[in-house]
């Protein structure tokens, strides 16, 4: 059999079905009776009062003729008011009549009225559910199969003829009760209403989607005949395509079907015999279910509260007698999208409402049974046998347009793919130079998006409304799975195919997840992929400054080109030859914006920036989302000009997108929607689809050189056997795979035409900072200078103080700079704070790394306190590193401090014997030559772990501090880390001209921005803020040209080492720090015998000797623990006492109990030697008495005081060692001389006491020490545990070598000093 092409035409509208209601007005009311009383007792009163009065005129007088006229009219007149009275009611009669009559009209117009609308009630329904016998004239029509799947009427059939309700709604009215109306009009109102509330002989129809199995019982024929008619509707009215007929009949019975064999719609859509395609007519239920596994597989049971399914063939059964198992899927409730004709007429058990169960008895009524309640529904439909044949062998020929072999008869049915909806063939040959030809102006930007409900493709126009476009900014909302991301790629895909990268440009956002643009990137169109913003929400911001970059960008340019309003007058410019580098069009499409909102509502004021600017700067919007709530625009509503509404999650978001609740309404699958662009335009379309698989030509049909032999066989129900070819037939290609098996998508194929082509984007948005640079990359190209060693020898900024440390990210620029850092001035003084991890360590070692690649040995030098994790450690083979001090080493941080101490020192008083005026005038004037003796150019001095400091070093928090105050004036620069800005005192923080801050620990604590603190991601070291707040991310201390920093410690090693092996000079003067023991004759070289007092040692700050002027200072205190050297440094003095004075000038006493001093000093020096308690107090007597002779006395003159010469005799030192021992048991010798101490510089007394720490706290309080602290003299704290609390002032004892002490004096604070040994006798 022959087939015609059939292409259905879009659905021509019937008869509209009238709508609305007639209100009905309420009859006349019957009038209220008067009550009869003394009302119109007292209206009889005055005419019974008038008749006395005038019966007493005539009787009372004789009177004359006026006297019986005016007795006359008085009576006439009595009785005129007596019939008018008593004639009121018949009034009443006669009103009642006139609104009687009245309403009788108004019923009659009515009546009218509701005749119409019953005629044209029974002309829509006629239409939509014509005569069984007329259905041939139907199936010779456009109207054939004009029912799509998507449609609200789609399984709609009629089975009877009968009473319908009027479609518009009669509503009586609201009434007095029916005794207080007028009899007449209410018994017109009453037959009124009942009359036309229904209309009789109307067809009634049902829809299969609301039933998954309907039960006909009642005698055969006419069961027969309403089964057919039924089928006879459904496959006039629906494609084959859309509908599946299966007639399951007992052997017996399949006669009666025979004529089916002829519906296209009974034909399998995958099996073939021999015959042609196989004729769905079976046996059994589960024989049918197997022949259509691929159709029902996958479908859920039927409920009816599901939504009806559009995806998938409505498949109707006719189960008359055929034998059903009790396993098949479509017994009971059955599948959904299907629906069961039981001819049987058996209602089980356990229907619900997914049984329809109807009774034609005789055939002359049709009855709706539900359980034991019946409902006429009617004259039931007939269509005979022949009548039915008849029909099925007219459409038999008709086979729906078909389109590479898979049918695409409804428009909306299915996708087309993006190339044939372009028009440009196989995807895989693209020729952009076909596709990028120059369009007209109303072509520009301008795409299809799909097809229509009439087959006519609808175009999405991005160009704004003045120029004939729909734009520029618009809205996409489609819940999920409703095609919203195959839109937007597809919008994306069909621009760049049509347009060439110099006239159209891409911003693809994708706040949650990359799904929606994956590989998108690879376009030349494309300037930025943004995606995943919601596991990144610093991006965002930084979205946003790249976004409002370009719009300032495109101002400028335009501004700079000459001014051009808009992009249109600019682009006009250049194509009229003005030389003018191309602006493409910029559209913005951001997927899942209202989530981007809720995150960060203020991103909306870009939103709105770009709505109002966009159009002049060419740049278009397209916002898309899942769900959109009202008032989350804010504005920005106004500016979006077209709207695209897919399959919502409620009638309420498609109102708020549309106006309208249609978007609700859409079937499930993906790509159906609706295009508002105006108020009154508002287009259904279904999407074309970019990313299904692709095939090349001759992949979608099977070969046609497959042999045929041509064999006339009978055409029945039956199988017919196919015979077998002598070759076998030829398999279809499979689709192209990828390496990985899976199928390569159409728009990856599309990518591959377009990439490499035309002009690349201009790149609005570069990635996140997030692989750091060496600094090789960020320098310079190094190279071995011969007087430089490794450095940018040719590089003007070498030698400024200005270096690089990391890369600064300007998203609002789009581009990227080196951070420099300008040590050269107020900026000299650096901080870098940031949490634990954040990577301040790693960007100290930057700094210093990259200062010493750009500056020599002799310009800058480090010394560096490394109390975080040894970073700096890394660096010390460096020439420029002139010592790392860790944190245990407390010697070396001492030692390194005083070092830079000292430079200061010594450089203020340079300065100020050469009169420099600057720190730039040294520099300038020693890079010239000058003070070649000074080994120091620019100090540093880095303390990495700023908290650890003032924890364990808290005396030297003050002295950084002032380097920090007094150092940028003098060449020396004061470089800390921290952890939080609270560890640096404000005075300090304000010395700190520099401020780098990672990544916080708390961000509300920054000192930059709190707001831009947060945005800082957190586990990315190196990640910081600058003072402009920008991003940065710290550089690398490598120049290997890796950027690796699991070995970053070893690269830096290997940075030291190249860069110390090729400096030909010295290197930086290293550390001195105080020597472990200290011999006597190597102090004996540094000291200065002019100066005044006795040397005991050198200092750590200088390494300078240290004088013990007892002369100005006539008594010094020294506490210790055992072997920390206080005798020793007491035998120290007494040597240095006696080799400096003459015994005339100087005696001793020594008090020692444990005999340490024991030959220490012998001769005439020794005045006394006590080795016991007794022996001391003994002397001390004497010594006593002849120290208040010393006293001045009255006669002594001012002169004498002043020169002290009232007294002649030696200086007296007594040396106690051992305190605790001589001031034991309440009986302290040393008490004797308590009430001397205060004049012993005019006496000639000095008392020099030695005792151990331990229980110092108390003996403080000891009337001699006590009167020593009170008159300040001098103490030198030794070692000893820091438990015994504060000493001198809040000086605490602290291990310390043998011979090593903290020196406090009044003149000069404290000192760590270093005594020297002497050998014991």
């Amino acid at each position: 059999m022959s087939t015609v092409v059939f292409r259905r035409l879009p659905r021509q509208p019937g008869p509209a079905l009238p709508r609305g209601e007639v209100l009905l007005e309420s009859p006349p009311e019957l009038p209220e009776p008067q009550a009869k009383g003394m009302g119109q007792v007292l209206m009889i009163l005055p005419m019974l009062c008038g008749v006395g009065a005038m019966a007493f005129l005539y009787a009372g007088r004789g009177g004359g003729m006026m006297t019986y006229v005016a007795g006359g009219l008085f009576g006439v007149s009595m009785l005129g008011m007596a019939i008018g009275t008593l004639g009121n009611g018949g009034n009443d009669k006669a009103e009642l009549n006139a609104q009687r009559r009245d309403y009788m009209r108004y019923l009659a117009q009515m009546r009218k009225r509701t005749r119409r609308a019953a005629e044209q009630q029974r002309a829509a329904m006629t239409w939509r559910h014509p005569e069984p016998d007329a259905l041939w004239s139907i199936a010779a029509s456009r109207r054939l199969w004009e029912r799509r799947i998507t449609e609200d009427d789609f399984g709609e059939v009629r089975i009877a003829l009968g009473p319908q309700r009027l479609a518009v709604e009669i509503v009586p009215p609201e009434t007095k009760p029916v005794e207080d109306l007028e009899p007449m009009s209410a018994i017109a109102l009453r037959r009124f209403v009942r009359a036309h509330s229904s209309v009789p002989d109307l067809p009634t129809a049902l829809s299969l989607r609301a039933f998954s199995r309907i039960a006909l019982r009642g005698d055969r024929e006419p069961v027969l005949d309403l089964a057919r008619a039924a089928l006879g509707q459904l496959v006039t009215f629906h494609a084959p395509e859309d509908l599946l007929v299966v007639v399951v009949a007992a052997p017996d019975r399949q006669p009666v079907w025979d004529w089916a064999k002829w519906l296209p719609h009974a034909q399998h859509p995958g099996r073939t015999d021999a015959a042609g395609a196989r004729r769905m007519v079976f046996a059994s239920l589960a024989e049918a279910e197997s022949a259509l596994g691929n159709e029902l597989g996958g479908r859920p049971r039927f409920a009816p509260e599901a939504k009806p399914l559009t995806t998938a063939p409505h498949v109707v059964v006719v189960l008359d007698g055929g034998e059903v198992s009790a396993t098949c899927a479509l017994t009971g409730a059955g599948l959904l999208g299907t629906t069961v004709f039981d001819l049987s007429g058996a209602v089980p058990r356990d229907a619900g409402r997914w049984l329809l169960c109807l009774d034609t008895g005789d055939g002359s009524g049709l009855d709706l049974v539900r359980g034991a309640t019946t409902t006429r529904l009617g004259r039931p439909d007939r269509l005979s046998l022949a009548a039915a044949e008849g029909l099925a062998r007219q459409i038999a020929p008709f086979r729906l347009s078909q389109q590479q072999g898979a049918s695409t008869e409804e428009p909306l049915a299915r996708s087309m793919e993006l190339p044939d909806l372009l028009g440009v063939g196989d995807a895989a040959t693209v020729d952009t130079r076909q596709t990028w030809r120059p369009r007209g102006h109303r072509d520009r930007l301008r795409i299809p998006l799909g097809l229509g409900p009439d087959g006519n493709v609808v175009e999405l126009d991005f160009k704004e409304s003045a120029h004939e476009g729909m734009g520029p900014h618009g809205l996409v909302i489609g819940a999920t799975g409703s095609g919203k991301s195959e839109l937007l790629r597809t919008v994306v895909a069909a621009l760049a195919v049509t347009h060439s990268s110099e006239e159209l440009n891409f911003v693809l956002v994708d706040f949650k997840g990359g799904a929606t643009f994956a590989s998108l990137d690879a376009l030349p169109h494309t300037s930025a992929v943004i995606t995943n913003l919601s596991d990144e929400l610093p991006l965002v911001d930084r979205m946003r400054d790249a976004l409002a970059g370009e719009m300032n960008r495109r101002q400028e340019v335009l501004r700079a080109s000459g001014n051009y309003v808009s992009r249109y007058d600019y682009e006009k410019a250049r194509a009229a030859g003005e030389p003018l580098e191309p602006m493409p069009s910029l559209l913005i499409i951001c997927d899942e914006f209202s989530e981007l909102l809720a995150a960060k509502p203020d991103f909306i004021d870009l939103f709105v920036m770009i709505g109002r600017l966009g159009r002049s700067l060419g740049v278009h919007l397209l916002l898309a989302s899942q769900r959109l709530e009202e008032g989350k625009l804010r504005g920005l509503d106004t500016h979006l000009s077209y709207r695209i509404g897919l399959r919502t999650f409620s009638a309420v978001e498609s109102r708020i997108v549309l106006g309208v609740p249609d978007a609700y309404e859409l079937p499930s699958a993906p790509g159906h929607g609706y295009l508002k662009t105006d108020t009154a335009t508002m287009l259904r379309f279904r999407a074309a689809y970019v990313s299904g698989p692709y095939r090349a030509p001759g992949q979608t049909q099977r070969s046609s050189r497959a042999q045929v032999q041509r064999r006339i066989v009978p055409y029945g129900i039956d199988y017919v056997p196919v015979p077998k070819l002598p070759t076998p037939a030829e398999t279809a290609p499979e689709p192209e795979q990828t390496g990985d098996g899976k199928a390569v998508a159409m728009l990856d194929v599309l990518i591959d035409q377009l990439k490499g082509r035309g002009r690349p984007a201009h790149q609005v948005w570069l990635p996140p900072l997030a692989e750091p640079s060496g600094l090789a990359e960020l320098l310079p190209k190094l190279s071995v200078h011969p007087t430089f060693g490794l450095t940018t020898a040719d590089w003007p900024g070498r030698g400024r103080l200005a270096v690089p440390v990391g890369i600064v990210d300007r998203p609002y620029e789009q581009r990227r700079d080196p951070m420099m850092v300008d040590l050269s001035g107020a900026g000299g003084n650096v901080v870098i704070v940031g949490a634990s991890l954040s990577g301040k360590s790693t960007m100290l070692r930057s700094m210093l790394a990259s200062l010493a690649l750009t500056h020599t040995p002799r310009e800058v030098q480090f010394f560096c306190l490394d109390f975080g994790g040894g970073a700096l450690r890394s660096l010390d083979g460096l020439p420029h590193t002139s010592g790392v001090a860790g944190r245990r080493d407390t010697e070396a941080v001492r030692r390194t401090v005083a070092e830079v101490v000292a430079v200061i020192d010594e450089r203020e008083n340079r300065f100020t014997q050469h009169g420099i005026d600057s720190v730039a005038s040294y520099r300038r004037r020693r890079a010239a030559g000058e003070f070649a003796d000074d080994p120091f150019g620019d100090v540093f001095l880095v303390v990495d772990g700023w908290n650890t400091l003032r924890q364990e070093y808290e005396e030297l928090e003050q002295t950084i501090t002032n380097l920090a105050n007094r150092g940028l004036g003098f060449g020396v620069h004061v470089v800390i880390t921290a952890v939080r800005w609270a560890e640096i005192r404000i005075n300090m923080r304000d010395l700190l001209g520099t401020k780098l801050e990672l990544r916080l620990g708390d961000p509300s604590e920054s000192e930059i921005d709190r707001r831009a603190a947060q945005n800082v991601p957190v586990g990315s070291p190196g990640r910081g803020l600058t003072r402009d707040k920008l991003h940065f991310l710290t550089a690398v201390s490598r120049i290997d040209g890796r950027r690796d920093i699991e070995d970053l410690t070893e690269a830096s090693v290997a940075l030291a080492g190249h860069v110390a092996a090729n400096w030909p000079g010295r290197p930086a003067p290293k550390v001195r720090l105080l020597p472990r023991k200290l011999a006597l004759t190597d102090l004996a070289q540094v000291v200065d015998r002019s100066a005044p007092g006795i040397p005991i040692g050198v200092n750590e700050s200088a390494l300078a000797p240290v004088y013990l002027d007892l002369a100005s200072e006539p008594h010094l205190t020294v506490f210790g623990d055992a072997e920390c050297g206080k005798t020793n440094l007491l035998r120290l003095i007494a040597r240095g006492i006696a080799e400096r004075y003459t015994p005339a000038q100087a005696r001793l006493v020594i008090a020692d109990y444990r005999r340490g001093l024991l030959g220490a000093v012998e001769g005439d020096h020794l005045l006394d030697y006590a080795p016991s308690n007794q022996v001391f107090s003994q002397g001390l007597g004497s010594i006593r008495s002849a120290l208040q002779n010393r006293l001045p006395g009255p006669d002594v003159t001012t002169a004498q005081l002043r020169d002290r010469s009232w007294w002649k005799g030696p200086e007296l030192y007594i040396l106690v060692d051992d305190y605790d021992l001589v001031a034991s048991g309440g009986n302290n010798p040393l008490s004797a001389l308590h009430e001397l101490l205060p004049q012993a510089r005019d006496i000639g007394l000095h008392l020099i006491i030695t005792r151990r720490v331990g229980g110092v706290a108390r003996a403080l309080y000891e009337p001699v020490l006590q009167r020593l602290r009170e008159l300040d003299s001098p103490g030198l704290l030794m070692s000893g545990s820091r438990e015994e609390g504060a000493v001198f002032g809040n000086l605490r004892p602290t291990p310390q070598p043998p011979g090593r002490g903290t020196l406090v004096r009044r003149r000069d604070g404290q000192q760590l000093i270093q005594t020297a040994w002497t050998e014991p006798a």
